[in-house]
């Protein structure tokens, strides 16, 4: 009986499985997307804070708090991608999928959900919102939907038969 840490190696020639390598990589998309977010958009450009409803320090607190999460996700992806990599497990067609659905994903639920429903913060303040918030949501649509057509690519490749080669 093997350990709940081990993984099996995957059978000789029997192709790996891709949620993992989208999996790591989503959570590698995540981190990035939210590290663009807080560099650029917290510290850069000062529009905001993770948290706006309180005091300035908590805001700070709250960036903080956001960029410690963001280290942890990129560092544990990583380590999970690097980890398929050595057991030849990776698919970098699915992993690239997987990065552009984290980032996306991301984005799209920092629009949403934070921006619209929970109301922890706006992309900017004292403007018209509606160009930023098009831009914002727009842009992590278009890469939620490349991520999901490499994803999809990824899936087709591995469930069509291979090619023959001709004598």
């Amino acid at each position: 009986m093997s350990s709940p840490a081990h993984r099996p190696e995957p059978p000789a020639g029997a192709p790996a499985p891709l949620r993992p390598s989208l999996l790591s990589a989503a959570l590698i998309g995540i981190g990035v997307m939210a590290a663009v977010d807080e560099l650029v958009f917290h510290q850069l450009l000062a529009w905001h804070h993770f948290y706006d409803r309180a005091t300035l320090r908590v805001g700070l607190l709250s960036d903080g708090l956001l960029h410690a999460a963001e280290l942890v996700a990129v560092v544990g992806g990583f380590f999970w991608l690097s980890d398929l990599r050595r057991r030849a497990a990776l698919v970098p067609s699915a992993a690239w999928g997987g990065f552009l659905l984290g980032a996306g994903g991301f984005q799209l639920f920092d629009g949403l959900v934070d921006h619209k429903v929970l109301r922890v913060h706006q992309i900017r303040y004292g403007v018209d919102l509606l160009p930023y918030d098009l831009a914002w949501n727009l842009s992590g649509a278009l890469l939620l939907a490349c991520g999901a057509v490499l994803a999809v690519r990824a899936r087709r490749r591995r469930a069509a038969p291979p090619a023959r080669r001709r004598p």
